[in-house]
């Protein structure tokens, strides 16, 4: 008998101790809180979204602690698979990269009601889904103003990976950037293909950007992710200018990367995990614009001397209007 009272204590003891270490799903946590990261396709090395991404993971495991998980679907058909892996797994919160994950995140959200998402680039009506968004368009102006001021032919690129809306959003702003300052200006334009293997092609992006050279153009946006990163090989080839995107890609071609447009991908990662660890989370639309940041352009000791103090305070004013209204940057996703 007193055998049997021993054995039944130590179980409940057990069980006790097992219910004190669970995770309050309701707000902050006082345990490590564990992320579900999956990526696009073509995963970390892109030096440009994924890549951008991971580094918001990596700076909130650094800040506030919490395990990190990460995923890298080869094709669209994993992402599904991942997504629930992690919720199953009991992420705090699963975070989607990319637009093409939009179908996947829309049906394992509404499989698991009371755990929290995240989609980038896409729009999920979920109540427990954040979509982080942003305003390329904005951005894209920016640069394509610089490309504009700087360009000597009077002839720049753009170089998308997929023909999709949310590309074509970064070359209608960046041709709108371009024509504000310099309305004569040709914009070439060229696209890497309709799949998402366009964003993953450099061979097809160096390609595409050498025609263009070879046609006049002197500099060339690329919006393609590694697909780009043959546009920034092919413009240190010719010695002219490509534009990066996503992260600050200055550093590839120092002297032939003019600046690169940021998406602050990083920090849409990091905040909603911080909303996370706060108890702060909230589903709906998340927008990053100029106004917080969230894209701009770059400018370090790889392109200062690329840029003249006169470029600089014309891109500045641009900034400041858009900000204010007063340029109306046209938003290809809304209008198509």
């Amino acid at each position: 008998m007193r055998r049997w009272l021993i054995c039944v204590l130590v179980c409940v003891f057990a069980l006790a101790g097992c219910q004190g270490g669970e995770k309050d799903t309701g707000g902050a946590k006082t345990d490590k809180l564990t992320i579900g990261l999956v990526l696009s396709v073509g995963g970390l090395g892109d030096k440009s979204f994924n890549d951008s991404a991971y580094e918001g993971l990596t700076k909130a495991e650094d800040e506030f602690g919490i395990i990190p998980l990460y995923g890298q679907p080869e094709q669209m058909a994993e992402d599904e698979k991942y997504l629930r892996q992690y919720a199953e797994q009991g992420a705090d919160i699963v975070i989607g990269v990319g637009f093409l994950m939009k179908d996947a995140m829309d049906k394992v959200a509404a499989e698991f009601p009371g755990k929290r998402f995240a989609i980038i680039d896409a729009e999920v009506d979920q109540p427990n889904v954040a979509s982080l968004v942003f305003r390329e368009h904005e951005g894209s102006f920016l640069v394509g103003a610089i490309a504009g001021l700087i360009s000597a032919t009077g002839k720049v690129g753009f170089i998308g990976g997929m023909e999709i809306p949310l590309i074509h959003k970064f070359e209608m702003g960046y041709t709108e950037g371009v024509k504000y300052v310099r309305p004569d200006a040709d914009v070439l334009v060229a696209y890497a293909g309709s799949g998402p293997q366009a964003f993953s092609d450099p061979v097809k992006g160096k390609s595409l950007a050498l025609s263009q050279f070879d046609r006049g153009a002197d500099v060339i946006f690329q919006a393609a992710g590694s697909t780009g990163n043959g546009v920034i090989d092919a413009a240190q080839e010719r010695g002219l200018f490509a534009i990066g995107v996503d992260a600050n890609q200055n550093y590839m071609a120092p002297g032939h990367v003019l600046t690169s447009m940021l998406k602050r991908v990083d920090v849409s990662v990091f905040q909603i995990i911080k909303d996370v660890v706060e108890g702060k989370f909230e589903g709906g639309i998340h927008v990053y614009g100029l106004e917080i940041d969230g894209v701009g352009y770059a400018l370090d000791e790889y392109n200062r001397d690329l840029i003249s103090d006169e470029v600089l305070a014309r891109v500045e004013e641009i900034k400041a209007e858009i900000v204010a209204g007063t340029i109306q940057v046209t938003d290809y996703t809304a209008t198509h």
